[in-house]
């Protein structure tokens, strides 16, 4: 098979995922957690300072970090959030015990984050995406957080594309979201050479698909997590065993 069926076959499943309804997201697999982080409509900044807590998180995601907070607050509301102080915002994030790895260069973020939504949305952070922007703008809108780089301003504009349905102008500048998964995908598919850099395989997938290089992000990780495993991967349930060269050689 070529690559061009490769990637026709993932650029289908990829708008066939798309197309389907808005789920509820699981960020974390705990309810309380997942739910704070999916209420866009009371909560919008819970997400955004979501990504906040993953831009320096080392190890496991830091998801569940909004929802430790709305807990130690006793809310979550960013009327309450607006009137809290930077040590308050410290403490609250380091006891009993820290919440990130990073605890005290975060509590700033936060604290920074909150004055930006603050002044710049009127308090209201779907603001960030609620007007409907091109997808660069929206990734820029995310990198002026404190805290928050290139790669979690595209995971979060990822989500709210691919997860929540958020309407974009366009969707060109929404990358894919590398993990294990998906780089492992890319290489067995023979997208990209096996000993591929971050960087390859997120110019492939603009390659591939320039409208929304992140349509191919859920297929590949749908794929790497559940057929396409690191060890004795299960290529015979595959709907890509047909068109992977990894497969044909097993």
């Amino acid at each position: 098979m070529t690559t061009a069926a490769v990637r026709d076959k993932l650029v289908r499943r990829g708008k066939d995922k798309y197309k389907a309804p808005r789920y509820f997201v699981e960020f974390t697999g705990d309810f309380d957690s997942d739910e704070l982080l999916n209420d866009l409509q009371h909560h919008p900044h819970a997400l955004v300072i979501g990504c906040l807590m993953n831009s320096q998180a080392r190890g496991s995601p830091s998801w569940g970090a909004p929802q430790e907070l709305n807990r130690r607050l006793g809310g979550f509301r960013f009327e309450d959030l607006r009137g809290l102080s930077r040590e308050e915002i410290r403490k609250s994030m380091n006891e009993p015990e820290p919440i990130h790895q990073m605890t005290t260069e975060m509590s700033v973020n936060v604290y920074e984050a909150i004055r930006l939504i603050d002044d710049k949305y009127a308090g209201n952070a779907a603001r960030i995406w609620s007007d409907s922007p091109p997808s660069g703008e929206l990734i820029s809108r995310f990198l002026e957080f404190r805290g928050i780089g290139p790669r979690i301003a595209n995971t979060g504009a990822n989500i709210l594309a691919r997860q929540f349905r958020i309407h974009l102008a366009d969707y060109y500048s929404i990358d894919i979201s590398l993990d294990s998964h998906v780089k492992r995908v890319f290489q067995r598919l023979g997208l990209v050479p096996e000993q591929a850099s971050n960087e390859q395989v997120v110019f492939k997938a603009r390659a591939l698909h320039p409208e929304f290089p992140g349509l191919l992000n859920l297929p590949a990780w749908e794929i790497g997590s559940s057929w396409c495993l690191p060890q004795e991967p299960k290529c015979g349930e595959c709907y890509m065993r047909e068109a992977c060269p990894t497969a044909a050689k097993r």
